[in-house]
Formats: structure tokens, sequence, C-alpha cells
């Protein structure tokens, strides 16, 4: 006795109802067209993750409930087929909850098994996480403190028992599904991408799987939301923890299972990439559907001739091919030949339109504008934001114009010091690499380099190196005033990203840092701009999170603040 069980990696939208039910259904239909007696489908694979405060809507959970439904329905025919189907839960209730008294309808983050046309069977997640860039516990009521029960269904002969993401980090929620008389755990996920996370979770699963010596499936969403990206990489382990089945990184996927009589689970285990092509797949990932899922026909961004530029419209390229990416190089007085140069040359090798602009006269009449003003003042950076300034505006006017949304360029390095424009360099709607730091922007130019490019239809189009090496390997600047290099005005980014990382990330102490071994002098200096550029970050874009630590969710300090440790 075996039973072929199927592993619904889906890429859904927010709010899209309708669109994602029908999805489940395709799913469903191809499960059960291979022979699955079960599919298992994501987190909350209903309405999307995370749905915020369309929870609170009076409208959204019964559209929620209706959309369910639709799918019991519409899958009715497919005889034998059980589906697990992720989804917002409402009930009214009166009760004791947490020993205040109740009597709202309670929402909670639940599972639901459809069967035979009906919804059979449904579970309430029991642990609510809230750190990080997750707040469950301002929408979702604990199953646990409900009073809900563990969920097992059967299957062929199996007892499948329900879990949902944060559920299956803690010891209780897998115990209470095998005393409940669960074979295997089925855990739902929706947890975001950063770097590190996929082996971290199979290594928590698979104390996981052993603690309660039962096989664990992970079905786990894939695409971007927002800030926030999911991996997919679905997988499966024996009751030993020993990896059964890995289903691919950062696309959709339907990953078949095959479980025996004594548990033992069969599939294929694709390879872990490497943490640059993590990397480079979530960065792609996250402007494909930010852009695709709010309508954008296309991006525009300034090409300076500089890194980060380089590698934003690489990544743009990868995502949304060349015919919907714009360039634009709009040099100033203090603009290398090199940097123009290299730029047309990148856009050339990538086949993307490319336009240059020369932002002179409008700096010339800025300066005679303001010339009363500034009598007997020394240039300073006033004159470096204009031109910063202008740039932005002429990017948003074109935006305006033509609908393509502007692509920041501004690292995490920056935005952590405030070495980036208000209104300027800071103008637009996505910021692609907001939360990736300058040495890790240099590693990823060197490895798509290497690299070939592929067109979206998988058509292999060069293998020679996109980014011309000069960029990689000539010194950063900005070149608003002469002779300006990045380093006259910060540390070296190595030791800027390492105190960063450490301060940010890893909240640790300044002695702490200072005892690793960095400059007491570089240590202040650099967690003072910090603590003094919050007020800049508050007005960025959103961008795309790839460490466990972004500028956005996770990190939200005040502005006006004293406190300086």
């Amino acid at each position: 006795m075996s039973v072929i069980v199927a592993l619904a990696q889906i890429n859904v939208t927010v709010g899209d109802l309708e669109g994602n039910a029908k999805k489940i259904v395709e799913y469903g239909r191809r499960a059960h067209a291979a022979g699955a007696k079960l599919l298992i489908t994501p987190e909350l694979s209903l309405c999307g993750y995370p749905p915020e405060d369309l929870l609170l809507r009076p409208a959204f959970m019964p559209a929620c409930d209706a959309a369910l439904q639709s799918i019991a329905t519409d899958l009715a025919d497919c005889e034998g087929l059980h589906v697990v189907v992720g989804h917002p839960f409402q009930r009214a209730a009166q009760g004791d909850l947490r020993s205040k008294s109740w009597s709202v309808p309670a929402r909670f983050n639940a599972a639901s098994v459809l069967a035979g046309g009906q919804v059979s069977l449904t579970y309430c997640k029991r642990e609510l996480p809230n750190y990080q860039v997750f707040d469950e516990r301002r929408y979702f009521v604990s199953g646990r403190d409900a009073g809900e029960a563990a969920a097992v269904f059967e299957v062929g002969g199996l007892r499948f028992g329900l879990n949902i993401c944060e559920d299956a980090w803690f010891d209780e929620p897998a115990r209470a599904a095998k005393a409940a008389g669960a074979q295997v755990l089925c855990v739902l996920n929706a947890s975001p991408f950063h770097v590190g996370k996929a082996e971290e979770r199979e290594q928590r699963m698979a104390e996981r799987a052993r603690d309660v010596g039962l096989p664990l499936l992970y079905s786990h969403l894939v695409g971007g939301q927002d800030e926030v990206v999911f991996d997919g990489a679905s997988f499966a382990l024996n009751a030993n923890g020993e990896l059964a089945a890995r289903a691919p990184f950062f696309e959709e996927a339907l990953t078949l299972l095959e479980i025996d009589g004594a548990g033992e689970v069969k599939g294929q285990v694709l390879p872990l990439p490497s943490l640059e092509a993590q990397v480079w797949s979530a960065l792609v990932t996250g402007v494909r559907d930010y852009v695709g899922k709010n309508g954008f026909p296309g991006v525009l961004l300034g090409l300076s001739g500089g890194i980060d530029s380089a590698l934003v419209l690489a990544i743009a390229v990868d995502a949304l091919g060349a015919d919907k990416v714009r360039t634009v190089m709009m040099p100033s007085p203090y603009t290398a030949d090199i940097s123009w140069i290299d730029a047309r040359d990148m856009a050339e090798r990538l086949g993307v339109r490319y336009d240059e602009k020369s932002i002179s006269p409008m700096f010339d009449a800025f300066n005679a504008s303001l010339a009363d003003e500034f009598k007997g003042l020394a240039l300073d950076a006033t004159e470096e934001n204009i031109q910063a300034r202008i740039r932005g505006t002429l990017l948003m006017a074109l935006s305006n114009k033509f609908g393509s949304i502007v692509l920041t360029t501004g690292n995490k390095s920056e935005m952590a010091t405030g070495y980036c424009t208000l209104y300027g360099d800071m103008a637009g709607g996505f910021a692609v690499i907001k939360d990736v730091a300058k040495t890790l922007v240099f590693r990823l130019a060197q490895w798509r380099n290497e690299q070939p490019t592929v067109r979206l239809d998988g058509t292999v189009l060069t293998t020679a190196p996109i980014i011309p090496e000069r960029i990689i390997t000539r010194p950063p600047s900005a070149e608003l005033r002469p002779d300006q290099k990045d380093q006259d005005s910060l540390p070296p980014y190595e030791v800027l990203d390492a105190i960063l990382a450490r301060y940010m990330e890893d909240d640790q102490s300044l002695a702490e840092i200072v005892a690793a071994g960095f400059a007491v002098a570089d240590v202040e200096r650099v967690t003072r701009l910090i603590k003094i550029n919050e007020y800049k970050r508050r007005q960025a874009p959103i961008g795309i999170r790839i460490t466990h630590r972004a500028f956005g969710r996770d990190w939200r300090y005040p502005i006006t603040s004293k406190f300086r440790a």
C-alpha cells in the first residue's frame, strides 16, 4: 500500500481570491491526473500572504469563505482527491479567551481539508509569529487559545496531521497531531526568504520529524509580495529527518511524493543553489512580481556607469525582458567619459533602450536662480544634491508620461548611512537592491557575469559577460563633484558592511563590535550615521528583503530619539 501526495508550490497574489482559487483547482486537477490522493497547498494560499489589514475589511472574510467553497465544488469530480487549502477562517465565538471574555468573531490562520465537494475538516494555527516581518497576533487568534483541537484525517489508509508554518518550529503542535493519531505531518508554509533561511528550515524541520518520529511534508509558497519574496523549495523528510524530496527554488512546481505503508517517503531531491544564485533569483522574482502583479507596463532607471545601476539593470532584464526596460544616462559636468562609455556599452550588450540627456543646462539654471542666495558661500552637498534631484525629476516625468515605474539603484550600505539624496536618487517606486550591502553588490555582479543570459522563454542569448569589467573594478563614485570617491565620505565598504551587519542585523552593541576588532572611530561613525538617517529611510520606496533584517517591516525605530547606545 502506498499513497501519492502532491505539494502545490504556487505563486498567488494577495486579494486575488478568484485567480488564486482557479490556480488551486488547476493544481488539484493536475495532481489527480498524476494519481495523487492528497494535494497540500501553502499557508493562506487562498488569499495570499500576508493579507495584512484586508483581514479587517468586513467583506473580505465572507469572500474567502465563498472562494473556499468554490474550490471544493470545482474539484468534486476528482474522485478520491483530498485538497488541503490554507485560508483565513472566522467563526462567531462565545467563551473565555486568554482569560478575557469574548463574543466577537474570531479570525484564525487556518487550513481546511476539501473532499467530495465539501469542507470536511478545519485546523487553526496555534503558534502566531510576531517578529521580523510577521505581526499575526494583530489579526489572528491562536487555535490553542480558542480551544481548537488538533486536526487529523485519513487518506489511503494513512492518517495525516496538519500544522501551519510556525507551529512546526515548536514541540506542542506536532506532538498534539501525533497524539491525535497522525502518521504523517503536513506543514503548510509562507516563510519569507532571506539568506540562509532554506537551510535553516530544513534543519529545524528535520529536528521536528525526529522529535515526533513522523515523516514531514512541507508545502511552501513561491513568488513576490511587496517587499518580501518566497523561495518555494518545498520538501519532504522521513521520520529520521533524512531529506526525501526538494522542489525547485523560485518557481512554481507540483512535486509528487510516494509514501508507503511504513511511512517511508520517496521523491526527487533537487540541489541547493549557491548563495549568490538564491539572492539573484530572489531579486529577479521580487521585480517580476512587483511589476507584473501591480500592472506596470515596464520599468526605467537612471544608468550612471556605476556598479549599482548596472546590477539593477541586469536584474530588471532577467526579470522582465529587455523590451520592458528603459535606461537613461544623465551626465553632469562631473561625469567622467568612461561612465557614459560603460553605460552605453552595457545597454547595448543587453539590448535595452538607452537615452542620454545632459543635466548641465538645468544645473546651470538652478545655480543661476540661487546665485544671490548662495553668494559668498562655498560649494557643498547642496549643489551635489541639486544634480541628483534634477535626475530624479526627469525620471519621474518619464514615468508619469509613459507609465513605467522607476527602479531606484541605492544599496543597503547607502541607505544605512544616508549616502543618498531625498527626492534625487531615492525618487522612484521600487528599490531593487535596498537590502543588498555594497560588498554583496560586487559579488553578485561578478557572479552574474559568469552566467549565461537567458530569455524568458529559456533561449540562451549569450554566454558573454553583460556588465563591463571596468564597472566592477573602478572605485565607486557618485560623480557629483570633481574626483569624488565614495570612500572620501565613508569607511571602506568591507568595514562599513561588517559593522552594519553586526549592529543593524544582529543587534550587537557598540562595545561588542569594538571587541570584535573594529576601530572605535569607525564603529561610532557608522552607527551614528545609521541613527541620524532614519528620516530618510522612512521616505524611501520599499525594496526587496533578502536578509533576516531589512530596512522596512523588520526595522521600526523612531525618527525622533535621543538614545544613542
